[in-house]
């Protein structure tokens, strides 16, 4: 068994309301920052004060730095951050299966979990199931069940997402922080595949694929040659409140 599997029977350590709340905040701080998400801030910071305090003070810190930075700048800053550097990547298969067929059945499977509760994702989306965004909005709305199993099966890629925003001193590194308040903390063997996942990187298949898609952290497909891919919410299900 993958030692972050075991996370599975672990009990969340929030009520299931303020898991459901946190992991709404969450997945609407990860999307890409627009003039709805500023304009919402007054409602989500109301919501913020009623949750537990490890969660709460890191949300309340990104949220004062998105009513104090320009929109321009967040943006761009966005961009750099998670559709440039792979190590931030919002895609939680791609830590664990990298860019090899593993990951298009670990998607596949995704799929069938949100089918079974009654919400079809298809091509025709703005992000793959696997989007961090996306899953915990699930999670939130839908099958908490559901989203605790990819979230843990992927724990350590989560690790990772949060190590490489605290190199790049990353004002969304509250918002992993957030979001990690949630979840078991890495024990045991935990820490060696973390360790193995930062010095190695995700899996690679060499047939098919081209020497720089099998680097380490490279550029996510359907970039162009700059890294960048045209930012779009993550929306496969309705959101009970802001939106």
């Amino acid at each position: 068994m993958m030692p972050w599997r075991r996370h599975r029977r672990t009990p969340s350590r929030l009520s299931p309301q303020h898991q459901a709340s946190t992991w709404q905040m969450v997945s609407l701080l990860l999307d890409y920052p627009d003039e709805t998400l500023l304009e919402r801030v007054p409602l989500l910071t109301e919501v913020v004060a009623g949750l537990p305090d490890d969660v709460r003070m890191p949300l309340r810190r990104f949220l004062a730095h998105l009513v104090s930075t320009d929109l321009g700048e967040l943006q761009r800053d966005y961009v750099d951050t998670f559709d440039v550097t792979r190590r931030c990547c919002l895609h939680l298969t791609y830590f664990l299966h990298g860019d090899t067929r593993n990951r298009g059945a670990a998607l596949v499977r995704i799929k069938q979990d949100y089918r079974r509760h009654g919400v079809e994702f298809t091509d025709e989306d703005a992000e793959l199931p696997d989007h961090l965004s996306v899953v915990l909005e699930f999670g939130a709305t839908v099958d908490a069940d559901t989203t605790w199993k990819v979230l843990n099966d992927h724990r350590v890629g989560i690790e990772l997402l949060r190590v490489a925003l605290v190199e790049r001193d990353s004002p969304w590194l509250d918002v992993v922080e957030a979001l990690r308040a949630t979840l078991p903390v890495l024990a045991g063997d935990d820490h060696e595949a973390l360790a193995r996942l930062i010095e190695q990187g995700p899996p690679a298949e060499l047939v098919g694929l081209s020497t720089e898609m099998n680097a380490p952290y490279a550029l996510p497909s359907g970039s162009d040659e700059h890294g960048h891919h045209e930012p779009s919410g993550p929306t496969p299900v309705t959101i009970g409140g802001p939106r």
